[in-house]
């Protein structure tokens, strides 16, 4: 089974590059667009100007944290339920698995959208399969990966058929955006909790980033691959570029 292929892009990226950007997106035939919702941006206002230039693309948000955002404060206007993930993650939240069973109920509430969790550890991993329709990884391996899916699968039970796999995996299509995604990598190994996955994994966060066509095959052990677009300066340009590049290796695996 071929993974669907995504583009992810910062929360933080201007209303008018998405506008210019999702479109030729949807052109090139990439399943979604996923906005990560980080302090300074607002990954539902972005979802909201993509929504608006095109009709088939996928609208996600990768991952809004509960701690920050508590659903009952999110704007869902204007972002048509049917082609759009919600995803939701607990963020700094003492109690966290409290905390994101607890925003699932409530956006199930308030949308028929499809309701991600961003999961790192098997407590969230085992929440997302029972109660979500999609769980989002992220800095794994293709082993990793496919062992996640595995756990996944078993913890879904009778619904192993309805909860779909989301990797994120940090990607450049320029030799000029080496130095940035290093910075990124080093970036989330300063991060405890990664840092503490990283080791139990035996593997560096550089290992689990992709930077040309003949990785992204290996992929398919889950059900859509997020490529996290790095590039140099983030400019339309380079995005646009990327695009082409990525979909490319899209059109090479089949």
């Amino acid at each position: 089974m071929r993974a669907a292929v995504s583009i992810g892009l910062p929360g933080t990226t201007g209303a008018q590059t998405l506008r210019a950007l999702a479109p030729r997106l949807e052109a090139l035939g990439f399943d979604g667009l996923w906005l990560n919702d980080v302090p300074g941006g607002d990954s539902l206002a972005g979802l909201r100007e993509v929504a608006e230039v095109t009709t088939t693309l996928r609208l996600a948000t990768g991952v809004i944290p509960l701690d920050r955002r508590p659903v009952e404060g999110l704007d869902l206007d204007g972002i048509p339920a049917r082609r759009t993930t919600f995803g939701i993650g607990s963020g700094g939240a003492s109690h966290a698995v409290a905390a994101v069973r607890d925003g699932i109920a409530a956006l199930r509430a308030r949308t028929d959208a499809s309701i991600a969790v961003g999961a790192l550890g098997p407590r969230m991993r085992r929440l997302a399969a029972e109660e979500a329709d999609e769980v989002v990884l992220n800095w794994l391996t293709p082993t990793a990966a496919a062992d996640a899916m595995a756990d996944l699968r078993r913890d879904a039970g009778t619904r192993a058929d309805d909860v779909r796999g989301v990797l994120y995996v940090r990607t450049i299509a320029d030799g000029a955006a080496r130095a940035a995604l290093q910075k990124e990598a080093d970036r989330y190994e300063s991060y405890v909790s990664y840092a503490a996955n990283f080791r139990r994994l035996g593997v560096h966060a550089i290992d689990a980033t992709m930077d040309r066509a003949g990785t992204l095959a290996a992929y398919d052990v889950v059900d859509e691959v997020v490529l996290r677009a790095i590039t140099a300066g983030g400019t339309l340009d380079e995005l646009e570029r990327f695009a082409e590049a990525t979909a490319a290796w899209r059109a090479s695996v089949g």
